[in-house]
């Protein structure tokens, strides 16, 4: 029956490599483990505790796979102290630096009723000499607190419990006792039937049964459910093998198939019942007692088979079962309860204990002998309520927005086991909901360094919050008004800035208010200004920014958030639009006049310029009445003109062949503009106007074309539908 040692090599993963793939393999053997059910194979996983490899035991090749699933802890060989525990050579264990309680969690697995067994072991290292005490909790309910001198006691070494899983994942967690670091050899998880073990109206999915003692009667061998090769749905029993009782008795067996044992809900192996111990003519009575904890309930499961040839009829083997004195079951008659020989009985009891010792008798009548094969017996313990899931999913990003030790562990469910709430975390029971809530946390003076989340007001039951004395950062987070029963609020000797939220007068209950000792500025809300008036204690001093209420200064014009969201805005406004006008201004300066028509009458407006109204052009320029401003696409300025015989100003004059610029007077154009002579041309209708000459009448015709010249650069701009004027003279060049 023993699972021998295996072969196991150990490699060396980094860190971040090693937690990636303990997140990848959690994921895909749950994965696994779920594909197995759905086929219509139970649910099962076996982890070897701190290997980093997968493990097959003999020998029946159990599969253990490697270590995943933990909350923190270090890995370490490991020295069995049980012949019944699976060879293995590691286990995981967690030091009081990681925090009072560490947990495995193993996801992705089905709804309903699993068998979870853990098997402890010793650290081999010297250093490690002495035997941890713990206690064990799944699902938030204490199952287990190991005790003095386990590592010697082969039915110590381990818990088994019954319990249902009503999410897709499954917790375990070790709570210290200051008396060592818990160490963890294996955790099984096998899935049941869902009606198993049902034991009558005290039994629901809120009960855990948890194995008291499992006895296989007759062989004298230890064996699990797998040596017996038993039905999975049945799980993976351990059955601790005895030949005798402490009276007197004998063992018989036999190799006669067994009906009726694997049957549904609890699939009991036939194994199980071709050995039984049976009473003999001195004693034909049997009794059994064992130790248990007092005012507890206990089921017991008692497992009868008729594999005595000598009896074949009903009435030769009566007896009554008698437990604690009390007659539990009178005159029991195997062959007539079961329906004939070698058929299996199971018979069920729960009772409470007002004492420690256990007794079962089985009184016999009429000369016969009393039988039994096996033995089960299990503490019925009532699941504890759990913590609204809403309000630990606020407290773990709390646990990382504050930057919390790993001392604080903060690994399972706040609240339960009572046994072992979460440090610094106050909790109550909420009737209404069937939840526990958190109405008090105390994280005052703790190192911490971080912000406060808005998620915070997920704790809608708080009514104590203290984080004072440590250095937290950032704004207060206005969803703290939300909390309406807030009693306490001590935020005091931090390092928080900013303004304090108007939300904060929404609290009506709030009593004590400290805000001192922070970086905290602007206008305290009226709200707040005036609730030291009615009984409360409200603390704002040592922000030198603060101002708005007796004790502190007088506060200047006040502006809201949204206001000076606005004058920023408008600002940003102003700044882009000049930004645009003096980029529009700088690209109409760097346009400059082409070329000017010397003689005709200049027409009407005071500028030109090529887009805007009132201009008058040639084909090749544009002209402004004397002493005006001249623009041309391309550049901007004023000039004096000469003036003629008659008084009036004189323009000059030139000249324009095949779009080049050919004059005299051409001292009002710029170096650059000099040195840029050949200019694109008009299109015109008729090639042979090309060397026509400007004269001061005007013709209407279809198109009208500015060729103006960029500093530094050629460029023709486009232009259409405006009328233009062609003057023709017919005098001199």
């Amino acid at each position: 029956m023993q699972r021998k040692k295996q072969e196991l090599q150990t490699s060396i993963m980094p860190p971040r490599s090693l937690v990636y793939r303990c997140f990848l393999l959690s994921t895909i053997l749950s994965a696994i483990g779920t594909a197995a059910a759905q086929n219509g194979e139970p649910y099962s996983m076996r982890i070897s505790c701190g290997s980093q490899q997968d493990v097959t035991t003999s020998p029946t090749s159990t599969l253990w796979h490697r270590d995943f699933g933990y909350t923190g802890g270090k890995s370490a060989n490991a020295k069995i102290p049980s012949y019944i525990e699976p060879h293995l050579t590691t286990l995981r264990y967690f030091p009081l630096s990681d925090g009072p309680e560490n947990c495995y969690t193993i996801g992705n697995i089905t709804r309903g009723h699993y068998q979870v067994r853990l098997f402890f072991a010793l650290i081999n290292d010297s250093n490690y000499d002495s035997e941890p005490i713990f206690d064990v909790s799944i699902e938030g309910t204490q199952i287990y607190s190991l005790q003095s001198g386990w590592s010697t006691t082969d039915e110590q070494s381990f818990v088994d419990a019954l319990v249902f899983a009503n999410n897709t994942s499954l917790t375990t967690c070790f709570h210290s006792t200051g008396h060592g670091d818990p160490s963890i050899l294996t955790i099984e998880i096998l899935q049941v039937d869902d009606d198993a073990y049902g034991i009558g109206p005290i039994w629901s999915k809120g009960t855990v049964l948890r194995t008291a003692r499992r006895l296989t009667c007759g062989t004298g061998k230890s064996a699990y459910d797998e040596d017996y090769g038993g039905n999975h749905w049945g799980g993976d029993r351990f059955w601790f093998g005895v030949s005798s009782f402490a009276d007197s008795s004998q063992s018989i067996s036999t190799e006669h198939n067994i009906t009726r044992a694997s049957v549904s809900p609890n699939y009991y192996s036939e194994m199980l019942y071709q050995s039984a111990i049976v009473g003999d003519d001195l004693q034909p009575d049997l009794s059994f007692q064992m130790d248990l904890d007092p005012n507890n309930n206990y089921s017991l499961w008692l497992h009868f088979c008729e594999i005595d040839p000598g009896i074949t009829k009903e009435q030769q083997r009566v007896f009554d079962i008698v437990i604690n004195g009390d007659v539990a079951f009178e005159s029991v008659d195997i062959i007539s309860m079961a329906g004939g020989s070698h058929v299996a009985l199971v018979l069920n009891k729960t009772v409470q204990m007002s004492g420690r010792t256990l007794t079962v008798e089985l009184r016999c009548a009429d000369g016969s002998h009393a039988i039994i094969s096996a033995i089960e017996v299990l503490e019925v313990i009532l699941a504890e309520f759990k913590t609204s899931a809403e309000e630990v999913s606020a407290l773990q990003i709390l646990k990382s927005s504050l930057g919390l030790p790993s001392r604080f562990g903060w690994h399972g469910d706040p609240c339960v086991p009572q046994e072992h709430p979460w440090s610094v975390v106050e909790c109550q029971f909420d009737s209404a909901s069937n939840n526990w809530v958190i109405y008090g946390l105390g994280l005052d003076n703790q190192g911490l360094k971080g912000s406060l989340p808005d998620d915070i007001a997920t704790l809608q039951h708080l009514q104590n919050l203290n984080l004072s004395e440590n250095s937290l950062f950032g704004s207060i987070p206005s969803s703290l008004g939300n909390i309406t029963g807030l009693q306490i609020l001590d935020l005091s000797y931090n390092q928080l800035n900013g303004s304090i939220p108007e939300s904060l007068g929404q609290l009506t209950l709030l009593q004590i208010l400290n805000l001192n000792g922070n970086l905290l500025s602007g206008r305290v809300p009226a709200s707040l200004g005036g609730a030291p008036l009615h009984r409360a204690s409200f603390n704002f001093t040592g922000n030198a920014g603060l101002c708005g209420i007796p004790g502190l200064p007088a506060c200047g014009p006040h502006l809201s958030p949204g206001a000076k969201l606005g004058i920023a805005f408008g600002a940003l406004f102003a700044f882009l639009l000049a930004l645009v006008i003096v980029l529009v201004c700088a690209r109409k300066k760097s346009l400059v006049v082409v070329a000017f028509h010397d003689g005709g009458k200049p027409a009407s407006g005071d500028y030109m310029t090529g887009f805007g109204e009132d201009k008058a052009s040639t084909n090749h320029g544009v002209y402004s009445p004397t002493n005006k401003l001249i623009r041309g696409k391309g550049g901007r300025g004023k000039r004096k003109l000469p003036s003629r015989g008659d008084g009036k100003k004189k323009l000059p004059s030139a000249t324009v062949v095949g779009g080049e610029r050919k004059g005299k007077n051409l001292s009002f154009l710029s170096a650059e503009q000099r040195r840029r002579r050949s200019l694109p041309s008009c299109f015109r209708e008729k090639t042979s106007k090309e060397k026509a000459v400007v004269r001061g009448e005007h013709e209407r015709e279809g198109c009208r074309r500015v060729v103006v010249a960029r500093m530094g650069e050629k460029m023709r701009l486009s232009s259409g539908g405006r009328r233009a004027s062609r003057i023709k003279r017919k005098g001199e060049r």
